[in-house]
Parts: C-alpha cells; structure tokens; sequence
C-alpha cells in the first residue's frame, strides 16, 4: 500500500504552470474589472457573472435566489410586485428558484438578507460518446477487487438521467431489486432511462455482474441504490432540478442511509465554490455526512486536439466534493501503461467570486482529487435509450435480450461511478468513516501516474485495495470527544 511521491519533473511542471496562471490573474485584474457589471458596485458581487451580463436586459429570467436569513416583509413586497414566479424551494439550503423580470435584479440585489443570485443554468452529462463508437474500442471492465467487502447496506444516491431498473444488473443475491426508491425532478414524470446514461452510470457503481459472469462487475456490487433523475430524454438538466433532488436527499439520507452521492454531470465552473449554487448545497451534505463523488469534466484538450488546463466543471470545483478525473489503463490490468485520458478536464479551478470594487478572485484550486478507469467500460444498457439509437456501435453485443444488454461509452461520467463503488466499500468497511476521511484514505493511498502532473491526476490513480485496507484500520470510535492528538489507527 505504499504510495510513490509524484516525480519531481510532473511538480515542477505543475508549478510552472500555476505560477503561468497566476501571472495571468494578475494581468486581468489590473487592466479589466468585470467589465460586465452596470450594477452599483456595492450590490454587483452579488450577482454570478453571466447574470450580469443579462442584468439590464428586457425580458424575464429564472434564476437561483440564494438568502442568509428569513426573507424580510419588503423583501416579500418586491417579489409580489414584480409579479415573480417561485419555481422551486430548496428548504434545506435556504435557497429558491424565481422567474421575475430581468429589471428587478438590481433591487432585488440590494437586500441584505439576498446573499447571491445566479442563472438557474444547463446541466449536462459528462459521458464521452464521440471517441468510443470506433471499431478500435477496447472494452475494459473498470477495476478488479479482491476485496470481500461489496456495499452492503449503503445507499449510493445516483443523480443523472434515470434507471432502467428492468435491468438484471440491479437485482440483489435474491434476486430482489436493489433500487430502494426512484424520484422525477425533471417534470418529465418518469424515472426510467430513456436517455441511456444513468443506467451505464449505476451499474458501474453497484452492477452485479452476473450478467457477463462478473467481468462486468460493479465496484460495489451488494449496495443499494437511489434513482434520483434530474436529466431530461435528452440528458439536460438545470441547476433548480439538480437542487431539488439534493434537497430531498439531505431530507431523505437517513431513512435510506445514503452515504454516498455520485454526479456525473455538471456546468461550466463560472462562480467561485464560496456562491454557485450547487458547491453550496454538496457543501451542505458533506457536513452532514454524505460523500458527494463529482466529475471534474471532459475538457482537457480543444478543438485541435491540445491539452488545456483549467476546466474543472461545477460542482466538481467544490473543495469537499471528491473530483474525479479519468484514466485510460488501456485495457491492460497493469498500472504502468495507465494515463490520463486525454478528454479528462484539468486544473485548477477557475471559477471566481468580485469583490465590492470589481476585482476577479479566482480559486484556483487544485483539482481533480484522484483519477479512476473513465476509458471504454461496458456496464448496463437501458432499454430503447437515445444514446445506443443514434450510435449503435456502443452496444457491447453481451447479449440481445433487452433486460441483460451491455454498452460501453467514455468520459469522466464513468469514473466518477468507479469511486462512488469505492466509497461505499470503504463505508462499509469502516462505518464510523466522515466524508473528509474517505477523502483523506483516497487520496493517500492512490497510485501517481508517470508523466502526469497534479493538475491532471490530483493525488493518482485509485487504488481501491489499499484503500479498503487502511478504511478497516482507522478507528471506528472516533467522536467529536475524541482528544486532539489521539491516535488515528488502530494497532495491528
């Protein structure tokens, strides 16, 4: 379980490239000041950055309204006499989703109880279809565990495009259907999959296997499964639907021990972790106990093909999420010839808060956390669903009966499910385990990639065995009593 130091030409690599981004920082700072804004200064910061662009526009806007304290009785009295809508409430975060008129924001923004607003934007999946429909495509099972441990008895909450639970993967060693309950955000009133990605997303996590004779297999194969669908038919979503369904989970966590998250989606990371919407809300739930495993994205090269650094996606820019990016093992199960993918966005993050004066405050952190198999998996195929119909090469051709197909795709989407698995092993391993430590045993004992820098690999390649391993030593007494300085693990 020892892990390798990253080797001193991928830090100094790294190094140069975050002293490059800072120079940058500094440069924009100093000959633009969020140009954008028309808002006085003193209320303008509270705005994201898109929306100030929309700010003074005609029209209506839908956006998430952010308080930190109960709204007041003239805040109440603008929103009636602007004639908002109330979308959604989010009650566990304080938060709403309106549609008011776009010459309200700048009042609305001046209330001190308001704490930011921002559009209520696209969320997209983050599975990779392009480059996995050649005849090349090397089919990958994600990582081979020795581990006894399966999941049992922990609740892996999957936010994407709806379950095909249909499906033979999700049945139990009874045969009994392991998604305890399946929710709609999306309006749609549907939680099957017909676009076809969290199905491939869930089965990765917690497949069974039997399927392919456990060549397929999920990472945590025994652990139950929540279908929350805040992806569309056509895999969109937005930001009030993807709140809504993590409202219900800081409500409903324990009534289905949900301890793990896994999104597999996400929007262009603009506003810094401090104010987006969402980095609040997984903020929130990892405070209160729940893992929340985020994609870092599939920007990591443009359009010629060149690596690019600072893509993360949100919420993957959120310091308590675990952001995940993807590796290629080539199909081999040797770690020497893994990479990361070249599609796997890179860091830091470059989202940002403005100050009262208009000055731009990256984040600039270092991301993503690890790196797991996102290259060419096969794992479940929802019945019928859009993404097979329009590339028919992705159906693996496991078999021809709806309920048992197999299909294979790519993307950071497929890694993220990969440690959301390993999180549940871990959980069940050690319960007592809180979210900052399942980060901490991931990172330690991940494996470094050679020729990769932090900002492409985080701290390495998972590494599921030791990380079980070193779970199952950590004490399982550990409290809020325990003394500063105690010991971490238990003796051998």
């Amino acid at each position: 379980m020892k892990t390798r130091n990253p080797p001193g030409a991928a830090w100094f690599t790294s190094l140069t490239l975050l002293v490059a981004l800072c120079a940058g920082i500094a440069l924009s700072e100093n000959t633009g000041r969020a140009q954008s804004i028309q808002l006085p200064a003193a209320h303008a910061h509270k705005l994201s950055f898109d929306l100030n662009e929309q700010a003074q526009g005609a029209g209506r806007l839908e956006v998430i309204l952010q308080l930190n304290s109960k709204p007041s009785g003239s805040l109440n009295a603008l929103l009636n006499r602007n004639g908002v809508h109330v979308r959604a409430q989010f009650r566990n975060f304080n938060s709403y989703a309106i549609e008011l008129p776009a010459s309200a924001i700048e009042e609305l923004s001046s209330f001190n109880e308001v704490a930011h607003i921002s559009l209520n934007n696209r969320i997209e999946s983050f599975g990779h279809v392009s480059s996995t429909t050649g005849a090349d495509a090397v089919r990958t099972a994600a990582i081979p565990t020795t581990s006894a441990t399966d999941g049992t008895g922990i609740g892996i909450a999957i936010l994407d495009s709806g379950i095909d639970s249909s499906h033979k993967t999700f049945l139990d060693k009874s045969n009994n259907i392991r998604i305890l309950t399946s929710r709609d955000f999306t309006g749609e009133g549907r939680t099957d999959d017909p676009y076809g990605h969290g199905t491939h997303v869930a089965s990765i996590a917690a497949g069974n296997g039997r399927i392919s004779n456990a060549e397929y297999i999920g990472i945590a194969p025994n652990a139950n499964i929540i279908n929350l669908r805040v992806l569309n038919s056509q895999g969109a979503g937005t930001v009030s639907w993807v709140l809504s369904a993590l409202d219900w989970v800081m409500a409903n966590r324990t009534l289905y021990n949900i301890r793990v998250i896994n999104m597999s989606l996400g929007m262009p990371a603009v506003d810094s972790y401090r104010n987006d919407p969402v980095c609040r809300a997984v903020r929130r739930l990892v405070d209160a106990g729940v893992v929340v495993i985020a994609s870092a994205g599939n920007n990591g090269k443009n359009s010629s093909g060149q690596k690019i650094y600072g893509q993360i996606k949100s919420p993957g820019n959120e310091p308590s999420a675990i952001t995940i990016g993807a590796a290629n093992t080539f199909g081999t199960d040797v770690r020497s010839d893994d990479t990361v993918a070249s599609f796997s966005s890179r860091g830091p993050t470059r989202s940002f808060w403005t100050d009262a004066v208009g000055v731009k405050h990256y984040d600039n952190l270092i991301k993503p956390d690890i790196v797991a198999p996102g290259n060419k998996l096969i794992y479940a195929e929802a019945v019928d669903n859009l993404l097979v119909r329009l590339n028919p090469q992705l159906d693996a051709g496991v078999s021809p009966v709806d309920n048992r197909k197999m299909m294979f795709m790519n993307g950071t989407s497929m890694a993220a499910p990969v440690a959301a698995g390993a999180a549940a092993l871990l959980l069940q391993a050690n319960p007592s385990l809180t979210p900052n430590l399942v980060k901490m045993i991931l990172m330690y004992t991940a494996q470094t990639l050679a020729n990769c820098n932090m900002f492409e690999q985080g701290a390495g390649a998972l590494n599921i065995e030791g990380a079980v391993r070193l779970a199952r030593l950590v004490r399982k007494d550990l409290s809020a009593a325990t003394p500063l300085g105690a010991p971490l693990l238990t003796t051998l």
